[in-house]
């Protein structure tokens, strides 16, 4: 177990190497080639979260695809504010003193949206906010931005589902105590993060809503992260054991941590219904092991390839509801689907 911890450490630490690595991420000037290119900033609120990461390098994919698409090289330099708006703000300033086309931001603090806002449309820079919203009032302050992400009330119903439909095919295998309800615990990824409240309540609304009563045991706070989320588990098992029939997670990362933590218990084989948000590749691995319901996809690439759309069309004078269709006033929304044993076999 020393050694698996000591593993990850490492990965750990190799992330913000990978990040220098996906974009140019020192500021420089561009030679007279490069300025015939589009010229995007991106800034991501911290690159250790597994699905920023990820995003990060659907990003640079995307890039590449579109800029082949629309016969322009595009130029993407990502920063890391390393979860602080201080850092992000600072990051965002020097894009615009460096003339960049469009600046996309994954804000630290969605509440302060309006100050990069008002900068940015000083200086007619155009910007894309995804994945963590920011406020509507503030979208609505200039023309040239917008929202790319995920409904979190559809990610928080197929994650509710998922358990409705396991409970409906073999109820006996999830009320292991045969009480009529299952005793659940939670984990949310942050305590004011939109996406983590709207999930929570509408995978709970979903399961409550079919008839099937839930009786919470513990609900805790793993950040998005797996190393918070195993110690909380080992906690749990500890106080309550194998009387835990379900674990809710708001994403496949604290999921992992869950499992994790079952499997240095030796619990894991008998152990709860398990379900998660994002369809990282860990997650299917462990779906396909059955050691977990299902995930509910979010999808990187498809997001990651409506922000570069969007960001070009503002750069080249086109509306960007015209480009791209699943745009809808401030807002572009991508579809999740869910991903159980059953699908990876199909």
């Amino acid at each position: 177990m020393k050694r698996i911890k000591a593993w990850k450490i490492v990965c750990m630490a190799l992330i913000p190497v990978v990040l220098l690595l996906i974009g140019t991420v020192v500021f420089r000037g561009f030679s007279a080639k490069e300025e015939e290119a589009i010229k995007i900033g991106v800034v991501i609120y911290r690159g250790d979260d597994a699905f920023i990461s990820s995003m990060a390098v659907a990003l640079e994919k995307q890039a590449k695809l579109v800029g082949e698409e629309i016969g322009k090289k595009i130029i993407l330099n990502l920063v890391d504010a390393k979860n602080s708006q201080g850092s992000q703000n600072a990051q965002v300033d020097t894009f615009i003193s460096g003339k960049y086309d469009a600046i996309c931001v994954n804000m630290v603090d969605r509440t302060v949206a309006s100050t990069i806002i008002d900068k940015a449309k000083e200086a007619d820079i155009p910007i894309v906010f995804f994945n963590r919203e920011p406020v509507e009032k503030d979208l609505l302050i200039w023309e040239k931005t917008c929202y790319v992400g995920t409904d979190a009330r559809e990610a928080g119903k197929m994650e509710g589902q998922m358990v409705v439909d396991a409970y409906q095919d073999a109820p006996e295998a999830i009320d292991k105590n045969g009480d009529g309800k299952l005793q659940y615990v939670i984990l949310e990824g942050e305590e004011s993060h939109q996406d983590s409240l709207i999930r929570t309540e509408y995978s709970l609304k979903t399961i409550t809503d079919s008839g099937i009563e839930m009786q919470r045991l513990e609900r805790g706070i793993g950040n998005w992260m797996r190393s918070p989320a195993y110690e909380q588990m080992l906690l749990w098992l500890n106080r309550y054991g194998d009387s835990i029939e379900v674990v809710l997670s708001n994403n496949d990362e604290m999921a992992m941590g869950v499992i994790e933590a079952l499997k240095e218990k030796e619990m894991l084989e008998e152990g709860p219904l398990i379900v998660g948000i994002d369809g990282g590749k860990d997650a299917k691995e462990e779906i396909r092991q059955g050691h977990m319901q299902g995930t509910v996809v979010n999808d990187a690439d498809g997001q990651a390839r409506v922000i570069i759309q969007i960001a070009c069309a503002y750069v080249q004078g086109r509306d960007p509801e015209k480009e791209v269709p699943v745009l809808k006033g401030k807002y572009a929304f991508i579809p999740h689907y869910t991903v159980t044993k059953k699908d990876l076999k199909e």
